[in-house]
């Protein structure tokens, strides 16, 4: 029987305020909220209660742990339906929605969605090439989803504009039970030429010599 120990005690997902078209999506949500619970991780995630949002915190509650949703009041009206699920953070805006996420998670997957998704994912992959977080970054890519995104970034690399250190930043699997494993085993490298960063209350880009004085 496989350890379902892990080293995360709560982990960031990204993911669509609808459901998507496939049924594959909807069940790959419920399956991560599965895996987290067998595994006893947390979720922290985008406060909504719709669409693959709704789902994996409801898997995630449903199994028993702590559910963490951050929300700006904008959009509290619009994106959380009906009765909340787990603990609400109602934020100012969306930059401060994204940092305290980030904060408190110790690794981030993206499920499939849209342009929310991306910039959240993208930014998360940003901050890791900078050496800001050392926090492992997971694409569930549900049939394929990802995989024109993947096709882009490798031809970013063969054309010189992401290096190979910064592609092995992005972790991609099929399945929750794959994708966690393999960000279990995550072992963060770095550009020599990318500045030490430190994670700041707002995400200055502070460098280690500036904090020390």
């Amino acid at each position: 029987m496989e350890d379902t120990k892990s080293r995360f005690k709560r982990i960031c997902v990204f993911c669509g305020s609808s459901s998507g078209k496939k049924p594959t999506y909807q069940e790959a949500a419920v399956e991560l909220g599965k895996e987290l619970v067998e595994r006893k991780i947390d979720l922290v995630y985008g406060g909504g209660s719709v669409g693959l949002m709704g789902l994996v915190s409801q898997a995630v509650h449903d199994g028993g742990r702590h559910v963490l949703g951050v929300i700006p009041k904008t959009l509290t009206p619009r994106e959380i339906t009906g009765d909340p699920v787990g603990e609400v953070k109602t934020v100012s805006d969306m930059h401060q929605r994204k940092a305290e996420m980030a904060r408190q998670a110790d690794a981030f997957i993206a499920l499939p969605g849209g342009y929310g998704t991306l910039e959240e994912l993208l930014e998360v992959i940003t901050w890791a090439q900078l050496g800001i977080h050392r926090k492992p970054v997971g694409l569930l890519n549900v049939d394929g989803f990802y995989n024109s995104l993947l096709s882009f970034v490798d031809k970013a690399v063969d054309e010189g504009f992401i290096s190979p250190t910064a592609r092995r930043i992005i972790i991609s699997a099929p399945t929750a039970k794959k994708l966690v494993r393999q960000l279990e085993e995550y072992v963060p490298e770095h550009d020599e030429i990318t500045s030490k960063l430190v994670w700041e209350d707002r995400l200055n880009y502070v460098s280690e010599s500036e904090i020390a004085t």
